[in-house]
């Protein structure tokens, strides 16, 4: 499994807060489905990022634009392949 961080920068605010419950519910059943790693809004307002869990970058391609916002042109995306690397054990 590789991951790969994607980047959705602000392209309209107004489709943005008119899809976000969308897009939280894509990415809700895309947790569910192991297929997002993690993901949130970065604080300044300026997008999000996203952290797909995938076999190749074609495969993070097709997850990422199922997203309301990619469909939508609410947002503007940027992939990269992400490793991953951490010794800290985290307690949540």
């Amino acid at each position: 499994m590789n991951y790969y961080a994607v980047l959705l920068s602000m392209k309209d605010e107004e489709k943005s807060k008119e899809l976000r419950p969308q897009h939280l519910a894509f990415l809700e059943q895309m947790r569910k489905e192991k297929k997002v790693f993690m993901n949130g809004p970065f604080t300044d307002g300026a997008g999000g990022l996203v952290i797909y869990a995938a076999d190749n970058l074609d495969e993070a391609v097709s997850f990422l634009k199922q997203d309301p916002y990619v469909i939508n042109g609410a947002r503007d995306w940027e992939i990269h392949e992400w490793a991953m690397q951490t010794d800290v054990d985290f307690e949540f």
